[in-house]
C-alpha cells in the first residue's frame, strides 16, 4: 500500500495554510498516513487528521510508551533495546516508519536533528521526501542524499560526524525494528463521530 511518513520538529505546534492544503491533498488521495506519537508536529498533524475524521492512519510508538493518539487510531508498537534512552529510544520507531512508508512529508524548523535524520533515513532507502522548511514557509522536494544541499546540509561523512552522529544508525537497528515479532498493532478506543472517510480498497 502507498503510505506517507509524516513527522516533524517538536517546536512546530501549528500547521500553516500550505501544510493544511498538502494534508488535504493526501487525504483526497486516500493514502495511509504513518505518524509518530510525539508532541509538536506529530500531535498537530494527528489533530488535523482527527478533525478531518480521517481513518487511514497508523500511529507508531515504542512499546509501553504511547504518548499521543488523538484520533484513537491503530497503533503499531515497536520494541526498543532494553538500555535505550532519549533519542536512541524514540528513534527506533522513526527508523521503522522510514522502512514501512513509500515517501515522507517532514516539517522542519531548520534545527531539529531528529527530523533531519528522518529525512536522511527515507532518502537512503530511495524514498522521496517533501520537507516543509518552516522558517521560509516553503516545501522543498528531495529525491536523493545530494538533495540535502537544498536544505543547506552537506551530506558528507565528515559533516555527519561533526553533527554528533546525526545520521548514524546502530548496525543492529534495522534488524531490531524489522524483526517479525517486534511490531504489534493495537486499536485504541473508538472515538464517537457522525461521519468518517470511507477506506478505499
Amino acid at each position: 500500500m502507498d503510505a506517507v511518513f509524516l513527522g516533524g520538529s517538536r517546536r512546530i505546534a501549528r500547521l500553516d495554510a500550505k501544510l493544511r492544503s498538502k494534508l488535504d491533498e493526501l487525504v483526497d488521495r486516500g493514502l495511509w498516513m504513518f505518524i509518530g506519537d510525539a508532541n509538536g508536529a506529530d500531535r498537530a498533524i494527528q489533530q488535523y487528521l482527527a478533525d478531518r475524521r480521517y481513518d487511514r492512519v497508523i500511529i507508531y510508538a515504542v512499546r509501553g510508551m504511547l504518548r499521543n493518539n488523538v484520533g484513537h487510531w491503530t497503533v503499531r508498537f515497536v520494541d526498543a533495546p532494553e538500555k535505550a534512552r532519549g533519542v536512541d529510544l524514540y528513534s527506533i520507531k522513526d527508523v521503522q516508519m522510514a522502512q514501512d512508508a513509500s515517501y515522507g512529508l517532514m516539517l522542519w524548523d531548520g534545527k531539529s536533528r531528529g527530523t533531519l535524520a528522518n529525512v536522511h533515513n527515507l532518502l537512503v532507502r530511495g524514498k522521496p521526501v517533501a520537507v516543509h522548511l518552516q522558517p521560509a514557509h516553503r516545501l522543498i522536494s528531495l529525491k536523493s542524499r545530494d538533495d540535502l544541499r537544498k536544505l543547506g546540509v552537506t551530506p558528507d561523512a565528515d559533516i555527519r560526524e561533526r553533527q554528533n552522529s546525526l545520521f548514524q544508525e546502530s548496525p543492529n537497528t534495522s534488524q531490531r525494528v524489522a524483526a517479525p515479532n517486534a511490531p504489534e498493532y493495537a486499536r485504541g478506543p473508538k472515538r464517537s463521530r457522525s461521519t468518517s472517510v470511507r477506506s478505499r480498497k
